[in-house]
């Protein structure tokens, strides 16, 4: 593989769960459209999502589980014993058209990224990212688990050693359930302090693999930075990994209306550039993020930085017209958004002081063992 490579799918364009939940925003197809507007995205890079069958999915899922996914989709009822076992109807894991098929999708893209990755190189998955997924139960918006079954993906194909980074603003609970304990997987989480799950302190060490910096409300770019610097590039370097798996959750910038982080989307892209290089095989994914906007300019900005393109101080008319076509009703965002939000992909940074608290959860996390 030369060129990186952008997992898609139309399904993502119509596909909504339900008009008052918070993925009720167009996310993945916003970012074709966007990249595609600044001639980011020609055909030779686009791999449409294929959908996972049953039979892939229960490497990690239980077949029970994938069965009453399926058939909900059908009947598109759940019954009572469907949300006692799976959390399948819930107000947060709600019954909707493509309550099968969408997840499907978007897991089939990661497990397709283990075989793309074999021999090398940089595979975007934007629809992936749903990291709260249980084996036998939806959990926080995630029907199924796809990080986990990219790293298994990546496994089957010979990969072994995997440095997994998650700087969404909630703590990846399905991941470390998943690969939890296990040697050849470095696992780091940057996530806010007492979010949901809660699953994420400090002091959790997710069987002896996983670094959880739990940080707090406010936390800002100069700390993302300080983070960046002085554990998570260390600490992956001498994991000597054979592929990074980055999940770049756009819910810890600022303007997103589930966290209560103040980042700037300059974070994120900057931990991605610091990492590209550091293994010879990359798999980004998207995660969570609920402001259409920041979600849209966030992962386009990261199909830009993956091609090594500039990113323009101001967009093209196509590309304004895309980000001016979205909506975020029932969000006091959506009713006076900044122009910015329109004309540029990039946020002004975000800087300020390196609080203790942080400080300190890098000097405890810089005492654990080096796998």
């Amino acid at each position: 593989m030369t060129s990186p490579l952008f997992i898609g799918h139309e399904i993502y364009r119509g596909s909504s769960y339900g008009r008052w939940h918070p993925l009720r925003v167009p996310r993945v197809s916003t970012v074709m459209d966007l990249s595609r507007a600044l001639g980011w995205l020609p055909k030779g890079q686009f791999v449409t999502s294929p959908r996972a069958k049953p039979e892939a999915l229960v490497n990690w899922h239980t077949a029970d589980y994938i069965g009453a996914l399926q058939r909900v989709e059908a009947d598109q009822i759940a019954t009572a014993q469907d949300l006692a076992r799976h959390d399948i109807g819930s107000v947060t894991n709600p019954v909707f058209p493509e309550i099968f098929r969408r997840p499907a999708t978007a897991a089939g893209g990661s497990i397709l990224a283990g075989e793309l990755l074999c021999e090398g190189g940089v595979v975007y998955n934007p629809a992936g990212g749903t990291h709260h997924g249980m084996p036998n139960r939806a959990n926080g918006f995630c029907y199924l688990n796809d990080p986990v079954l990219a790293m298994l993906s990546l496994r089957q194909f010979g990969v072994r050693r995997i440095a997994f980074v998650d700087i969404d603003a909630h703590h990846p609970d399905g991941v470390e359930v998943g690969f939890g304990g296990d040697p050849d997987c470095l696992m780091i989480s940057v996530h806010e302090a007492r979010l949901w799950p809660r699953s994420g302190p400090v002091e959790n060490d997710g069987g002896g693999n996983a670094l959880n910096v739990a940080v707090p409300r406010g936390f800002n770019d100069s700390e993302m930075a300080f983070v960046r610097d002085a554990l998570i590039l260390p600490r992956v370097q001498a994991f000597m990994p054979d592929a990074i798996v980055l999940l770049c959750g756009a819910d810890a910038v600022e303007e997103d209306p589930l966290s209560h982080l103040q980042l700037s989307n300059n974070a994120h892209w900057d931990v991605l550039r610091r990492l590209m290089n550091m293994a010879p095989r990359l798999l980004v994914l998207g995660g969570g993020g609920y402001n259409p906007w920041s979600v849209g300019r966030l992962w386009t900005g990261v199909w830009g930085i993956l091609n090594g393109h500039d990113l323009p101080a101001t967009l093209p008319t196509q590309a304004q017209g895309v980000l001016r076509a979205l909506r975020f009703d029932g969000n006091r965002r959506g009713k006076n958004p900044p122009e910015h939000w329109f004309t540029t992909l990039q946020d002004d940074p975000r800087q300020g002081d390196v609080r203790d608290e942080v400080k300190e959860a890098v000097r405890q996390l810089l005492k654990r063992p080096v796998l």
